[in-house]
Parts: structure tokens; sequence; C-alpha cells
């Protein structure tokens, strides 16, 4: 994997990204409840604090979890909820050692078809179905991942030339495009709610 991301809209952050399989899938498990760029800037900062230059599913697995916790929620916090999401990023990593060897890109490196690989993802701790194909759609968009039928198996997130989700964020332009994109989806909901549909 070796790519140019620009989901945290820092250059250290997004070169880790795109070169670290498992920083990006920690970085997709922090992408809620937070702003984007705070949860895919959480992997550089996770491996600045373990003095590291990338991150290893094994030494995380095993890491003392009050410790690990403590180093995400030392100021300024990975994440709004540091101390949970320590807990994920350990589970999520335990699970990569006992299935994958503790290698990331093992999870969608011999997928053979976009549903097996969205089954995959979907089987990691911390990844519902949306999160899935989310995940999905930026391994096919930007990591050159493209099994059979990835687009249709990442749903709509899928879809060419279309500003959803963290897959079509390319830069400054798209991001301003996919938070356009959300705020109108939150405006149609709150408005559904409202008139009680």
């Amino acid at each position: 994997m070796d790519a140019t991301l620009h989901l945290a809209q820092q250059p250290e952050a997004d070169e880790l990204l795109g070169r670290s399989p498992l920083a990006a899938l920690v970085g997709m498990l922090l992408d809620q409840q937070v702003p984007m760029e705070w949860a895919f800037a959480g992997p550089y900062t996770i491996a600045q604090r373990m003095g590291r230059d990338d991150l290893d599913a094994h030494e995380i697995a095993t890491y003392a979890p009050e410790a690990f916790a403590t180093l995400l929620s030392t100021k300024p916090a990975v994440h709004r909820y540091p101390g949970s999401m320590a807990k994920r990023i350990q589970q999520l990593c335990q699970y990569l050692v006992e299935h994958y060897d503790g290698d990331a890109a093992t999870v969608w490196k011999d997928a053979t078809t976009g549903d097996e690989l969205l089954q995959r993802l979907k089987d990691l701790p911390g990844f519902g179905p949306q999160k899935a194909q989310i995940f999905l759609a930026l391994l096919g968009k930007q990591l050159g991942v493209h099994p059979k039928g990835w687009r249709e198996s990442a749903g709509l997130y899928g879809e060419q030339n279309s500003f959803r989700s963290v897959a079509d964020i390319t830069g400054p332009d798209s991001l301003t495009k996919v938070r356009a994109h959300k705020q109108e989806m939150k405006a149609a909901a709150k408005a559904a709610k409202a008139s009680g549909k």
C-alpha cells in the first residue's frame, strides 16, 4: 500500500495512512462522533506517542490496557472518548493478530469478490455495515483494491463521482463537497422526523 491520502489534512498523518494498512483501519475505526480530520490524525498521534513510525498490531494487542488508554487520553486526546476507543483499537488489533497474523492488509489482499471483502470488514471489531462499506469504497477508489464487484458491495459509497464519505476525499474541494452532502442528509433526516415520517 503506497498511496497519497488526504483524510487527516496533515502531511505526516496522511503519509502514514497511505502506507500503513493498520493506520488506515484504525483511522476508520476512530471516525465517529469527531471531525474526520481528528479521527484520521489519530493513528499518527498514537504512533508518535509509542515512539514508532508505524503501528504494529501485535504491540497494540498486548499493550497494557490502562497504559494504552492513557496514551490516547493524554492531551490533546486522540478522540472525544479516548478510553472506549483505546479498548476498541486493542480489540481490533487482537482480532487481526488472531485471524490475520497481525497483518491488516491481509484482510483485503486475497479477497476475490467485493462481498467477501465486505464480510471480512464487517467481521472486524468496531466495523458495522456502513463503516465496512465506506472503508471498502476507500480501498477501491483510492488504494487500488478492486475485487470483483467491489463497487456494488460498497453500495452508494462505491458510486463514481459521488461525494458521500471519506472514500471520496482527495483534497480540500472534495472535503467541502462531502461535508455539504452530510449536512443535506442531516437536514433531510431532521425534516422527515419533524413531519413524522
